[in-house]
């Protein structure tokens, strides 16, 4: 089975204001910030409420450098939002936009959207269910797998687990079965 690939992800969550012309501090999912600046309109969706808004200005502040601990922050402006007050209404909203605005993935690197789908077969080919969601965990990332008896399990995502990706196919190898018993 050939999964279709999501055209538009979440980019990132609309923190609170900063200024007083209307700028919004942004956490990005990917941790990364490059993609960003690229954007000239996204959409923003809180709850089921959902509207497309231009950008009018994209800053970042602060420095990035892990050895010093500096920390940049991304700064979005979007048109129509020209005080605190308004950007205020905007907090917890996602940001979604087209594939090609995503981070780019470093090797081994997969987006959630494009893992919900994809099937989980044992070593000797038999289907036992699919990956629903990959969550964050203590210990790392835990996938969501819905078996046939409509019981989700919780498996560790890591290589010990899991075989291949192949996201052409849609499917993977679940290498310890063990773990959804």
């Amino acid at each position: 089975m050939k999964k279709p690939q999501k055209t538009h992800f979440s980019l990132g969550l609309v923190g609170p204001p900063f200024g007083l012309k209307g700028f919004v501090k942004v956490k990005s999912l990917s941790g990364e910030f490059q993609h960003f600046l690229r954007l000239k309109e996204v959409l923003l969706r809180q709850g089921e409420k959902e509207e497309n808004f231009e950008i009018a200005e994209i800053q970042t502040q602060g420095e990035r450098n892990p050895s010093t601990a500096g920390s940049l922050t991304l700064l979005i402006r979007f048109n129509g939002i020209d005080n605190p007050e308004k950007a205020k209404n905007l907090k917890g909203a996602a940001i979604i936009a087209s594939r090609e605005f995503a981070a780019p993935l470093k090797e081994g690197e997969f987006y959630v959207e494009d893992l919900k789908g994809i099937e989980v077969f044992n070593n000797e080919g038999k289907l036992l269910g699919e990956i629903m969601n990959i969550l964050e965990g203590g210990g790392g990332h835990l996938a969501e797998i819905k078996l046939f008896s409509d019981d989700l399990r919780l498996v560790p995502f890591r290589k010990e687990f899991f075989g291949e990706i192949d996201l052409k196919e849609g499917r993977t190898v679940l290498l310890e079965p063990w773990v959804i018993e």
